[in-house]
């Protein structure tokens, strides 16, 4: 595969998209949904293939259930594109406008970002969710998906490209890449690649920056928190705890540590323990946890551990303060949630939590794009610039000014002939 021209094609169909109007876009994806549901058999056959053969090799078990890509995950896909075509047309909404002076506007107007070049671990679903979002924001997408999906991956691809292209979207807007190689070429495009977006560790995420001068948008560990405060309703803190850990283990959303006000442990760790061992679910404990109940020791490393599994660390804490900087030097700024029935301590924490999403009294699971009404999600970005949290469509769009003149010159004003009035406006730029 030559990535130059693929990123050159990647490049000149993204110009051709940021023309396209909301109904050519929401034609395309209602053609993918459809095409998904027909090929039905044809997606799970693929995905069997590669379960297999990830089997073989040994994949570790958190990776084969996120491999995994069956009915119910398809019917998903294609409720989360159809959940898309209903949110407004994101490109070319008008942010700000303000009249400079008379006959003299200017309006802030969204658009596409461009190229986006994403990397992303092995969920198939995660190829449609990236590459419908992109579509509807109006920017091309280079995709790389973990060789353990390759097939799924392909079958998706194809599907995809079939019937966006039958809808009019310009060929060339997405490309699946296969290999290690691509991705480091990839890296070097910068002339044609506006930003990439890697889904893996830190030290992943690490080595995209540092190998690139392409814009990084980071998504890593997602090392997430619930922190059981002693004003706690305890039944509540225990089924929101569970939920975080075992709903579904293998996803960066999922609670890998829990800390416990020292006022509540002895009452509330017991009861954990019991709803967890329902879940087999293996707990790691500091020396106060052990004293409490029965459980291994944990270590320095399982507080910076994202274990993708049916594992959690649990620490006691003395107050909301401990359970704050214990998260904030630990986390990984992805998701962290209190229990609490007082308010103001809950409002410190999420505060003070340096995270991209902080809950009060409900699960770290609720971390999602599909679940904020955002359609879907590209990634949860840890990032603090440009997107931070669960990145839809917001976080896919780009902005520029639009000056509406009148033969307006600024030697007039800089002479002193005229003067800015900047006068707020209500308009938006289709209204011209």
């Amino acid at each position: 595969m030559d990535i130059k021209q693929v990123c050159i094609k990647a490049s000149e169909a993204s110009i051709k998209m940021a023309e396209l109007d909301g109904t050519a876009k929401n034609n395309a994806l209602s053609a993918i949904a459809d095409l998904l549901l027909k090929n039905k058999d044809k997606l799970i056959a693929a995905n069997i293939s590669d379960l297999k053969r990830s089997e073989e090799e040994k994949l570790a078990a958190p990776l084969l259930k996120r491999l995994k890509f069956d009915e119910k995950k398809i019917n998903d896909v294609v409720e989360g594109i159809r959940s898309l075509i209903k949110l407004e047309e994101p490109v070319g909404k008008t942010m700000l406008s303000t009249m400079l002076d008379d006959g003299l506007e200017l309006y802030k107007v969204t658009c596409p970002i461009g190229v986006i070049g994403i990397i992303f671990e092995s969920r198939p679903d995660a190829l449609v969710q990236i590459s419908t979002l992109c579509l509807k924001s109006g920017n091309s997408v280079l995709l790389k998906g973990g060789r353990e999906a390759k097939e799924t991956n392909r079958a998706l691809t194809d599907i995809i490209e079939e019937a966006s292209a039958a809808a009019g979207i310009p060929k060339g807007w997405i490309t699946l890449l296969e290999n290690r190689d691509d991705v480091n070429e990839m890296l070097k495009m910068d002339d044609y690649i506006d930003l990439v977006i890697p889904r893996g560790s830190n030290e992943f995420v690490r080595y995209i920056m540092d190998n690139s001068r392409i814009p990084v948008m980071g998504h890593a560990d997602g090392i997430c928190h619930v922190y059981v405060d002693k004003d706690a309703d305890l039944e509540m803190a225990a089924r929101i705890t569970v939920d975080s850990k075992t709903q579904y283990v293998a996803v960066c959303n999922a609670a890998e540590t829990l800390l416990v006000h020292k006022a509540v442990a002895p009452e509330f760790l017991p009861v954990l323990k019991s709803e967890l061992d329902k879940k087999n679910v293996e707990i790691y404990g500091d020396e106060e946890t052990r004293k409490i109940i029965p459980v291994k020791a944990a270590t320095e490393t399982d507080w910076a551990t994202e274990y993708l599994d049916y594992t959690l660390s649990v620490k006691i804490v003395e107050d909301t303060d401990e359970a704050i900087e214990h998260i904030n030097t630990y986390g990984s700024g992805h998701t962290d949630s209190i229990v609490t029935s007082n308010k103001q301590t809950a409002l410190k924490f999420m505060n003070m939590v340096d995270s991209g999403n902080v809950f009060w009294n409900a699960s770290t699971r609720f971390s999602d794009g599909f679940k904020y009404g955002f359609g879907a999600e590209v990634g949860i970005s840890t990032s603090k610039l440009h997107a931070r949290g669960p990145v839809g469509l917001e976080g896919l769009l780009s902005y520029k000014y639009m000056l509406i003149g009148n033969g307006q010159i600024v030697d007039d004003y800089a002479n002193n002939r005229k003067t800015f009035k900047h006068v707020k406006l209500n308009k938006q730029i289709q209204d011209l």
